[in-house]
């Protein structure tokens, strides 16, 4: 399979991957021909990127933290968690312990299927949704923040209340109407100061649950705040932000920066980590971004990219070690010709050789909402 930009995408290409709608549910299949409208509708619906099959890549895999099984079922339990909370009446005292057990639940299954994988490596997976961002994006930032965790150390019951506090992290946007979350434009002072208080509704909503640990209200609290006390709600600084609110910070803002909104393009992990990089020791701890930057994997399998010899290749494999020379099966001559044999090199061996560009790309490094 091969990983294409919508803007290349063309009549008769066949997806190689399921596309998701937004409780989960199955909107293509694999196999699926694309058309003229199918792709305008997946561009229209904030589709940056599609995997494709491809006679010369068909034989690349792209592995998964959870299979698309427990993505399908967390996405459907998020979905009927956040519109349970947000439909009733908010009022002092109230609780809701019932859904405190679906997100266990949730984390129970991330758990159990990623525990034992240290050497498994963040890929994107903003692709293949649709329509609601707050889901995807809520899992998302629970499946690397555990994965993240793991390598820190962190113990059983500690992944389980810093997933828990990831999963969460946004749920006081369940507050904010939808139109102002998806407005295109630039927002007035009064309508960031809308969004901003995300972080003080996720606190309020979370802090008396029974079934919750007092720490997943903290983390949603804190997610905003950096280390020079340039973030929000506080302006809090350095020790002061929890360290599960600091990963998940690094976190939000890197899936935020990979992921399509109305206002902008995805950014492709490259890009985002050197974004991510600018704030180190200003707004994120060093040591959390470069755990970070050794597990995500920048160039992702199937990436279509250009070297400095001229030639044009896919991503097949990512050197765990030096996930930013991965192995390059090489398709296309300097002058664009298709080779006949294509063959494989491994960019951590031949150090001479660079990845130039990305064929397609056309953002840049914008700075992250969360």
């Amino acid at each position: 399979m091969r990983l294409i930009p919508i803007t290349m995408c063309r009549p008769g290409m066949k997806l190689a991957q399921r596309i998701f709608a937004e409780d989960g549910q199955i909107l293509l299949t694999e196999q699926k021909e694309l058309t003229d409208r199918l792709i305008r509708r997946l561009g229209q619906c904030g589709i940056s990127y599609v995997y494709i099959q491809d006679g010369a890549t068909d034989d690349i895999e792209v592995p998964q933290l959870i299979t698309d099984e427990t993505r399908i079922r967390a996405l459907g339990e998020l979905r009927s968690a956040f519109r349970t909370m947000a439909n009733t009446p908010g009022r002092k005292g109230v609780t809701y312990p019932y859904v405190a057990k679906q997100f266990k639940g949730i984390m129970t299954s991330i758990l159990d299927e990623i525990a034992d994988r240290e050497d498994a490596m963040i890929m994107l997976h903003n692709m293949g949704t649709v329509d609601h961002y707050l889901y995807q994006h809520s899992l998302n930032v629970c499946i690397y923040t555990t994965l993240l965790g793991i390598s820190a150390g962190y113990t059983k019951d500690e992944l389980m209340v810093l997933g828990l506090g990831a999963l969460l992290h946004d749920v006081g946007k369940i507050y904010i109407p939808q139109p102002l979350l998806a407005k295109p434009g630039s927002l007035t002072k009064q309508e960031y100061a809308a969004i901003q208080r995300h972080t003080e509704q996720g606190f309020q909503l979370l802090k008396d649950e029974p079934n919750l640990p007092l720490l997943v209200a903290h983390c949603a609290l804190q997610h905003h705040e950096r280390l020079d006390g340039s973030g929000y709600p506080r302006g809090i600084r350095g020790d002061e932000i929890h360290d599960y609110a600091k990963w998940i910070g690094v976190v939000d803002s890197y899936d935020a920066m990979t992921s399509s909104r109305v206002y902008r393009s995805a950014m492709l992990p490259h890009q985002a980590i050197e974004s991510l990089f600018a704030g180190t020791g200003t707004l994120y701890e060093q040591h959390m971004i470069q755990v970070f930057r050794d597990k995500v994997a920048i160039y992702p399998i199937g990436l279509t990219v250009k070297l400095s010899t001229g030639e044009e290749g896919v991503v097949v494999d990512i050197n765990a070690a030096y996930a930013h020379r991965p192995v390059i099966r090489v398709l296309f001559n300097e002058a664009g010709d298709l080779l006949r044999e294509p063959y494989e090199i491994d960019l951590s061996k031949h150090l001479s050789i660079m990845i130039t560009a990305i064929p397609g790309e056309d953002i840049g490094p914008d700075s992250a909402a969360g």
